[in-house]
């Protein structure tokens, strides 16, 4: 039987559900944390307070670096994931943009915007 070169439509089908619950999840998260750097859902009175509290400050700023680092981090994924979904459209998706075979089904699964093979990964990192 002859190596199987992409995924049926059918197979295509189940990712697109799995990567658009993902996608889901990962663009509600990412406008929590959009939320959380502008201040929006804060109730504190940080714009009415005197600005002694400079080790308070000093804190919410790292808070607020990592928040958006963290945003920053979802946004990448989200942007992995509709590249994704294009791959489907053009059912290219899944296979190994190193070695052109087909990345296991398992690992689609787990990381349903990967581009690499774990071969492919390993390689890259000698």
């Amino acid at each position: 039987m002859a190596e199987k070169t992409r995924y049926s439509d059918a197979e295509l089908e189940e990712f697109r559900v799995i990567i658009n619950e993902k996608l889901e999840l990962a663009q509600r998260d990412y406008e929590m944390l959009k939320k959380s750097i502008m201040n929006q859902d804060s109730n504190n009175t940080d714009d009415t307070s005197p600005t002694y509290k400079v080790l308070e400050e000093g804190a919410s700023t790292l808070s607020k670096e990592e928040t958006t680092r963290l945003a920053q981090r979802q946004l990448k994924f989200i942007q992995g994931l509709q590249a994704a979904l294009v791959r489907i459209e053009n059912k290219t998706y899944g296979i190994c943009r190193e070695t052109g075979k087909l990345i296991p089904a398992e690992r689609l699964r787990a990381v349903p915007h990967a581009t690499l093979s774990i071969e492919a990964k390993n390689e890259g990192k000698k």
